[in-house]
């Protein structure tokens, strides 16, 4: 199957999608200020500068698209006909820059949770993650 945009388009259509405030992550943020958290954006003094710190309940959060970051059985991480080794070498450095910098978080004694785009959607997600976060808290108390 052949793009159905120029190399050109779909160059540009790619830059255009920036690291931070995706819609995604404006979802995860607005639910979880509803709960009352309060949080920290894109805090560069952490590896990897998690989407959403919580330094009292010390909890990064990433908010990952499922396409960029290869979410396992989802309909959203579809890989591009064209180009398929350049697209399979960019998303296995994706995956492995994002456990490096998990792994790190870990052991500099923060809990790391992932929330993928197709469950910033989901109330029912959502709702686990506020739980992930107050059982992190509990557990520090």
């Amino acid at each position: 199957m052949v793009d159905i945009v120029d190399r050109a388009t779909r160059s540009r259509m790619m830059a255009a999608i920036g690291p931070a405030n995706t819609a995604p992550e404006l979802s995860v943020r607005r639910y979880l200020h509803g709960t009352g958290l309060r949080f920290r954006l894109h805090d560069g003094r952490l590896p990897g500068k998690p989407d959403i710190v919580l330094p009292r309940h010390r909890v990064a959060i990433f908010v990952h698209g499922c396409f960029w970051h290869r979410h396992s059985g989802c309909r959203l991480a579809t890989t591009p006909a064209s180009n398929p080794d350049f697209w399979e070498k960019k998303f296995c450095g994706n995956v492995e820059r994002d456990a490096a910098k998990s792994a790190l978080l870990e052991r500099l004694g923060w809990t790391v949770l992932t929330i993928w785009e197709c469950e910033a959607r989901d109330p029912v997600r959502l709702d686990g993650l506020y739980w992930s976060i107050r059982a992190q808290s509990a557990e520090l108390e």
